[in-house]
């Protein structure tokens, strides 16, 4: 009991950073001393820096992009409890795990104790967007929406149902935080009302809601030149860190230690690039026939296709930001491939949706699909290969996978649907004394 009692206890520490968001905490201060929210709310944001890797590696290595090659990592690979082992665990789950409660419980303090409508706006988005990451991760998680958990009350850490916490927690939050945020910072890294927006939307299209997903995607799509966010013409520009079609980045420092305890959280670049040996040639060759399919069915040649990978040295190329690699987790691009896909879910016409396709296939060299295909089993399918070579090495395959209900299809095996979540780090289960229940498989 003295190991949970510390643990518990180190939980209620609020750490504090400078007025930069890339910059690390440094001073630990207790909730009920604090007058000044501002780096508490940094702390906030600065713990996304420890999720950043984790996050791109699962999204693309446990999917049918990259590949890898050292025992024991090649169990992202595995689909079974073999993923649960040490080394899996400290270099992914635990920093997911560890980062986020942190980040929680820093904007539980602000949502509490903070007077300032906008700092409680901002702390309100980041909350939802930890706990979607959570669910995304691990399903079923703990939810604890205090400043100050109980010490000795374990039944905070029991697993609350995925569909509550987006029902009472995740949704709930982003609302609140499109009613209290403006569009006045987004370059900086910091909450928006757009990135809400689109959060929300994304969050609608987890749990199969395209009509409130249709919505609130289409209002992103429809006021984006206005918040200054639109199409890069380029898609090597699109994921560098002054991206035009960047709604929200995790903003990185490699000068600054990150909450994972890397020097740089852009080591998530290193992952697709070969510079970590456990994956020096990770290319998966399916991802190189997607593009090849891509620039086919388009016409001639997808030109992001030499933009994200390099076919001959087996690697990824799409980021060159190097130490300071922001971490994109919406772009415009995204948003839009998501409400085509919510318009087809919703039986809109071909005609309508596949044109919002267009500029995004315009700039990868491509013919347009308008007129193409119409039932709407293909208008989803051409979609879904469109978000494949759009946003690879971006962290999202995985995850849209589970989403769409398409693992078996794409992955060409049967997978057990215990393994679509990842294992809940044996820390945690040993801390709460069992409270907290690994999840089925692991």
């Amino acid at each position: 009991m003295k190991y949970i009692y510390i643990t518990l206890v180190s939980m209620l520490l609020i750490t504090a950073c400078d007025n930069e968001l890339d910059q690390s905490p440094s001073l630990d201060l207790e909730a009920s001393n604090l007058v000044e929210f501002a780096p508490v709310l940094n702390a906030a944001y600065y713990y996304q820096t420890g999720v950043a890797m984790p996050q791109a590696v699962l999204g693309d290595f446990r999917a049918d992009n990259m590949l890898m090659l050292e025992d024991p990592f090649t169990s992202i690979d595995t689909y079974n409890a073999d993923l649960a082992g040490g080394d899996m665990t400290g270099a992914f789950f635990t920093p997911v795990y560890r980062n986020l409660y942190k980040a929680i419980l820093s904007t539980n303090n602000i949502i509490e104790n903070s007077t300032d409508a906008t700092e409680v706006a901002e702390a309100k988005f980041l909350r939802a967007l930890s706990y979607f990451k959570l669910v995304l991760v691990f399903g079923d998680v703990p939810v604890n929406l205090s400043a100050t958990p109980s010490t000795s009350d374990l039944s905070i850490f029991e697993r609350q149902p995925v569909a509550d916490i987006y029902n009472n927690v995740i949704i709930p939050d982003f609302q609140d935080a499109i009613a209290g945020l403006d569009n006045s910072d987004i370059a900086s890294g910091r909450a928006s009302q757009i990135a809400a927006r689109a959060f929300l939307g994304k969050v609608y299209m987890h749990n199969g809601d395209f009509g409130p997903a249709a919505t609130e995607l289409g209002a992103v799509v429809s006021s984006a030149s206005a918040a200054g966010i639109t199409l890069e013409p380029n898609f090597a520009d699109v994921v560098t860190d002054v991206s035009s079609e960047i709604i929200f980045a995790t903003k990185i420092s490699g000068s600054i230690s990150n909450a994972d305890g890397s020097s740089s959280s852009s080591t998530f670049s290193g992952w697709f690039s070969g510079g970590d040996t456990k994956s020096s040639t990770p290319l998966d060759p399916r991802l190189t026939a997607a593009f090849d399919a891509s620039g086919a069915a388009g016409g001639g040649t997808d030109l992001r296709k030499a933009l994200t990978i390099d076919e001959t040295a087996g690697i990824g190329v799409k980021y060159t930001g190097g130490a300071d690699q922001d971490f994109i987790e919406m772009r415009l691009s995204d948003v839009i491939l998501m409400y085509a896909e919510a318009l087809n879910e919703n039986n809109t016409a071909a005609s309508t949706v596949l044109p919002l396709l267009d500029p995004i296939r315009t700039r990868a060299g491509l013919t347009s699909l308008t007129g193409t295909v119409s039932s709407q089993a293909d208008v989803r399918q051409v979609i879904y290969d469109e978000r494949r070579v759009e946003l690879a090495l971006e962290g999202h395959r995985w995850f849209d996978l589970v989403r769409t209900g398409t693992v078996d299809a794409e992955m060409g095996q049967a997978i057990n649907s215990n393994y679509y979540v990842f294992p809940i780090p044996n820390s945690e289960i040993l801390a709460t004394n069992g409270v907290i229940k690994q999840n089925d498989g692991y």
